[in-house]
């Protein structure tokens, strides 16, 4: 099978790129240049890939050009400005990503007669939060207050709209939580700030520690997403789905931050900030009922043991274990719960 993934240098991309060779799949990447330090480099994803395309998907043309040579049996569109406090930063640029580049993407899939299954990556933060302890089902109503969530609403309705007026191939739409896992590097994620801080001795600053977010291993994550292309090739999948760990995971993040620091050891410590931010979320979960009653995917790996296995990634690649080595290994513990 051939897959492209778009965003395929990010932390998301490169998990899934490595997971899908492991598999034995052919896989190609559209994406900008990674991030200094990111998992793409550390793992040498580039050495998995069949091609490895550097390219703007707001351009569309070019992004055409691309997906149709290709030529693609699954597209799943990963390449996105992930980030809510770069969103008020660079708003306008949010927006052409995250809405315009997803219609880019959706021509380009419309345009390349191999693809039997399209897959576009949404969020959590489509919905439009009201605090609701419960979880958001797929039906709930959209919106987003921050120019990141609002983007993504934006792109999730323009994806349901273009796949009811136009044509294509079978599409559906994955909206997943906060994942965490071994490699990501962007700024101004939780896990990302806690091993810079355990690695240089320092307290972590901790922006938001009442806030309660919905812990989910990255490969439990992608086991969802993958569940659901299985489902479109089969003839079945199509529209909305939440990928997201059940209660026991939503948990607040000054307790995740001192878990992990227990977890890391030598005196890790974390603090409260003092700043002001910008505004996000407080309390934001998925109900994931729907997937696991109809796709029959579960979250195989509780809150503990994911936190465990991302802060043992990163201590394992501190203490100069081979980033590759570590993912794969990772994956296959994984494969083999989902054998079991």
């Amino acid at each position: 099978m051939r897959y492209l993934v778009t965003g395929h240098t990010g932390f998301k991309g490169s998990w899934l790129a490595l997971w899908l060779a492991q598999r034995g799949h052919e896989v190609s990447g559209i994406a900008l240049d990674p991030l200094l330090g990111s998992l793409y480099e550390t793992a040498g994803v580039a050495e998995v890939m069949r091609d490895d395309v550097r390219l703007d998907i707001r351009n569309s043309d070019a992004l055409r050009d691309a997906v149709t040579s290709i030529a693609p049996d699954v597209v799943i569109h990963l390449a996105a400005q992930p980030l809510v406090r770069e969103s008020y930063a660079r708003p306008r640029e949010t927006f052409e990503v995250n809405a315009l580049g997803t219609l880019s993407v959706l021509e380009a899939v419309a345009a390349t007669p191999s693809v039997a299954a399209h897959l576009v990556i949404t969020t959590d933060k489509v919905y439009r939060n009201v605090d609701q302890p419960e979880g958001y089902l797929e039906s709930d109503p959209l919106g987003g207050d921050d120019p990141y969530s609002a983007s993504k609403a934006m792109a999730d309705i323009l994806t349901q709209s273009y796949v009811k007026s136009f044509p294509g191939a079978p599409t559906a739409i994955a909206r997943g939580g906060n994942v965490i896992g071994g490699g990501d590097v962007s700024k101004d994620r939780l896990f990302v700030d806690l091993v810079a801080a355990f690695s240089a001795g320092t307290p972590v600053d901790l922006r938001y520690p009442t806030a309660v977010r919905p812990w989910q291993h990255v490969l439990d994550c992608l086991n969802g997403y993958l569940r659901i292309v299985e489902a479109l090739l089969a003839g079945s999948g199509r529209g909305a789905w939440n990928i997201g760990p059940g209660r026991e995971s939503f948990v607040d993040v000054g307790s995740v931050a001192a878990h992990a620091a227990e977890r890391w050891g030598g005196g890790a410590s974390v603090a409260l900030s003092t700043g002001e931010h910008p505004h996000e979320a407080n309390l934001l979960a998925l109900d994931a009922s729907k997937a696991e009653r109809e796709l029959g995917w579960r979250n195989l790996l509780p809150y503990p043991t994911s936190l465990e296995w991302a802060v043992d990634w990163y201590h394992a690649v501190a203490d100069g274990a081979d980033p590759r080595t570590t993912t794969l290994a990772q994956i296959d513990a994984f494969e083999s719960l989902m054998r079991a």
